[in-house]
């Protein structure tokens, strides 16, 4: 049985890295630790240069920072590439190269 993640694992890394939400905060260049407690609460998603901004001052890969929202969309991509595979394995003008990449989406193999 496999664990559910939390959204995101902002509190813990910033903890862990001894900043309060005004440092850290300064470190994104905004201007209170509001915006890093509503990040951390999930009242609001920041964007992707603040995901990167995140990334960089904790050290910790994005898909690490935001587990449960990664995978959320994980799954939700897969599901939607078996059915993309469904429907191309019935059209036969699709290459065999194309289903494979979509097959392999569907199933989570790396490349």
């Amino acid at each position: 049985m496999s664990t559910r993640r939390l959204q995101n694992y902002l509190r813990t890394h910033r903890k862990r890295a001894g900043l309060s939400q005004k440092e850290t905060a300064f470190l994104l260049g905004v201007k209170s630790g509001t915006k890093i407690s509503r990040y951390e609460n999930l009242a609001r998603i920041p964007d992707l240069a603040t995901v990167f901004a995140l990334e960089a001052i904790y050290r910790v890969p994005a898909r690490e920072l935001f587990a449960g929202m990664f995978d959320d969309v994980q799954r939700a991509v897969r599901a939607r590439a078996r059915l993309l595979a469904k429907r191309m394995s019935k059209n036969s003008s699709d290459s065999t190269n194309k289903l494979d990449s979509v097959k392999a989406v569907a199933s989570g193999k790396e490349s």
